[in-house]
């Protein structure tokens, strides 16, 4: 509702300045002020007008706020618009209107044509899904969460991918493991995998343990060494590694056939991981589809009609095919007399292998639908309860299958690791020519997730003093340490469990198991998302799952304690809030009404929270809103008695404020993946 009226206004002020100055700003900055006596908005608009209009800033405040005072009609919502300071515009709302608009459930829409590709989790099918996956899992999906249509926004048409590396040295490493460590072949890996099967034992959690094995061995310090190895039988290792990974390249193998036999069953494990968490795919593309329908051979041509791919004749980068790294604007095409070494980017290597670039490149044509001629075949892998999830194949496309590569906006869900590649295949496009496709191109970045040395000695592991003394303790899959995802799950809801057994007897069992999960989920997936995006986050148990402080259970909390408001009371929110159009609403001016108010006004700006975290692709904005909606909501239920209210306006009012706050937080928590539980 508070977005609905800054629209207004900014469209306003816009057909003023164009008719009184004839001349027009795009868009202008509308803040808080820092008290709500002073207004509810503050527009610096007069600050900005300033040098252009060669007049100081309160002197344009001045004839705005006249121009804008004189005809209140064009502006729903607006009670008056004051002068301030030296020359800020502050707008008082018509509180009644307000309130009854927002209790009707109107706002502005989000949304608008284009269809939004957002890419996200991309574990490698190697092992089990651990803690630093989850975070890019959890902002992935609550980014697309933002983005679809529902009975809020328009929303814009989405599509989610979970890119699979099947081919890269992960996978390879596994395979060297199965083969090498264990004396597996394709038949024997087959029995493995019904072996798990049978004892119900998961094969992600089997190569979890396998690939931290596999990486000792390479480097000769594990237990498959009694003796430390020679320099020779280490390069030998390297070699084997090697050859398995240009095995699985190639394709058409039995190293490829277990590589994909493996990586198709641990990729199944992946996807019941993350449904756990309410995260589901529409496609998974994988890199083995991308090497065999040869996605590579068309971008190449692509590149160098384009001028933006060269054979390097000189240097150390001599037979390389390269391009100019990101942000270098010196590109020569002539063959020989190309960028410095260092300013290069080998995109093809001497000996013919396409690097991660290079394949990305290709991807990246393919989603934008700039790649000529070339699509995946599309089959079923998974079937959720609302739709089919698709996975890429080189045979015939299932002709029921939607078109996944034609995205007017791609956002990437990809650690900060990752600035670089990404940076480059950005320039490749702007290089080819295709500056639209580079400039809806979203690096989703984000920083690592830790444990706190806490977290670690709960789960076991073994620390040094220097280890407890730092903030956080870093995960290593390759050694094996860290958090498996499911694990962290199960802990979670067990913790979660024996708190709702205890406060809920009287529930029945599957009922108080509902409750543990919808706890532990929202904890874990609130946990990941408070944090901005570039701040490294140090997971702790006790932390994400306390009832006090900015976490999930918090806000969950203050809708269970809403709802029992109405539960007592006898009446439905929808009631209330109905109940709102026939109010006396007089009483939100007066002092004693500025809570009640404030709680309304902060419910106001569900809309404008979501808008900013699309366009700053930043969730955590959200998250932050829940919480304070939640403190909000907590002061008012403190201050004011509703059940005990014995007028009957007044009561009215009061049952409507804390279901507008509830509805909002509950809104609020589904954009986040978090479930409201009936009880806490």
């Amino acid at each position: 509702m508070v977005r609905t009226i800054q629209l207004s206004l900014q469209a306003r002020i816009q057909a003023i300045l164009l008719a009184k100055y004839d001349i027009s700003l795009a868009q202008f900055a509308v803040e808080q002020p820092p008290s709500i006596a002073l207004g509810e908005l503050a527009l610096p608009v007069a600050f900005e007008l300033a040098k252009r209009l060669r007049k100081a800033p309160r002197a344009i405040a001045t004839e705005l706020a006249a121009e804008l005072n004189a005809d209140l009609s064009q502006l729903p919502g607006v009670a008056s618009v004051e002068v301030a300071g030296a020359g800020y515009l502050n707008i008082r709302l018509d509180r009644a209107a307000a309130v009854r608009a927002l209790a009707a459930d109107r706002h502005a829409d989000i949304g608008g044509p284009g269809f939004r590709l957002v890419e996200h989790t991309s574990i490698n099918p190697n092992k089990a899904a651990h803690i630093g996956h989850l975070r890019n899992a959890i902002l992935g999906d609550t980014f697309q969460r933002l983005l679809r249509p529902d009975d809020y926004k328009t929303g814009y048409q989405v599509g989610v991918q979970n890119y699979i590396d099947n081919t890269g040295v992960q996978v390879a490493d596994v395979v060297v493991g199965l083969v090498h460590l264990e004396g597996r072949n394709l038949a024997t890996t087959r029995e493995l995998l019904d072996e798990l099967a049978s004892k119900h034992l998961r094969i992600d959690f089997y190569c979890w343990d396998l690939y931290a094995r596999v990486s000792q061995w390479y480097a000769g310090t594990g237990a498959d060494d009694p003796a430390p190895p020679t320099p020779a039988e280490l390069a030998r290792r390297k070699q084997i590694r090697l050859d398995t990974l240009h095995a699985l390249e190639h394709g058409g193998n039995e190293t490829a056939q277990i590589a994909d036999l493996i990586s198709t069953a641990v990729l199944h494990r992946h996807l019941e991981t993350m449904q756990r968490l309410s995260i589901e795919y529409d496609f998974l593309p994988r890199e083995s589809e991308i090497l065999s329908l040869h996605f590579w051979d068309t971008a190449r041509t692509l590149m160098l009609d384009r001028g933006v791919l060269y054979l390097e004749t000189e240097g150390k980068n001599k037979g390389c095919y390269v391009m100019r790294r990101a942000g270098n604007e010196a590109l020569e095409t002539e063959q020989g007399t190309g960028l410095p070494d260092e300013d290069a980017k080998v995109i093809v290597r001497s000996n013919g292998t396409v690097t991660y670039v290079g394949k990305d490149i290709a991807y990246h044509l393919w989603k934008f639908g700039l790649l000529p001629g070339k699509d995946f075949g599309y089959a079923r892998f998974h079937e959720y309860p609302t739709h089919t999830c698709w996975i890429s194949t080189a045979a015939a496309s299932d002709p029921a299958a939607p078109t996944f590569g034609r995205a007017d906006h791609i956002y990437n869900v990809i650690d900060s690791r990752q600035n670089d590649p990404q940076n480059n295949v950005i320039a490749a496009l702007r290089g080819m020519g295709f500056t639209e496709a580079a400039d809806n191109y979203t690096h989703f970045s984000y920083e690592m997730v830790a444990m706190t040395p806490r977290c670690a000695a709960e789960l076991g592991y073994e620390l040094s003093d220097e280890d407890r003394a730092r903030p956080f303790v870093e995960v290593s899959g390759r050694r094996g340490y860290g958090v498996k995802a499911d694990d962290l799950l199960d802990r979670l809801t067990s913790a979660a469990q024996a708190e709702v057994d205890t406060r809920h007897p009287e529930l029945t069992a599957p009922e108080r198991a509902a409750i543990a999960i919808q706890i532990a989920v929202g904890a874990l997936r609130y946990f990941m998302l408070r944090y901005t995006r570039n701040t490294v986050i140090a997971f702790d148990f006790k932390d994400a799952l306390s009832f006090e402080g900015e976490t999930g259970p918090y806000v969950q909390y203050a809708i269970v304690r809403a709802a029992n408001i109405f539960r007592k009371a006898g009446v439905t929110e929808e009631a209330a809030l109905a109940a709102v159009a026939g109010l006396d609403l007089s009483s939100l001016a007066t002092e004693d009404g500025t809570i009640l108010w404030e709680t309304w006004l902060l419910a106001a700006r569900l809309s404008l929270l979501i808008e900013q975290a699309i366009a700053t692709a930043e969730p955590a904005y959200l998250a932050r809103y829940a919480f304070q909606l939640a403190q909000q909501f907590n002061n008012f239920y403190h201050r004011h008695h509703v059940l005990n209210e014995q007028d009957a306006n007044r009561r009215a009012l009061l049952l409507a404020t804390a279901a507008v706050a509830r509805r909002e937080m509950v809104r609020a928590l589904g954009y986040l993946g978090i479930e409201s539980p009936p009880v806490m």
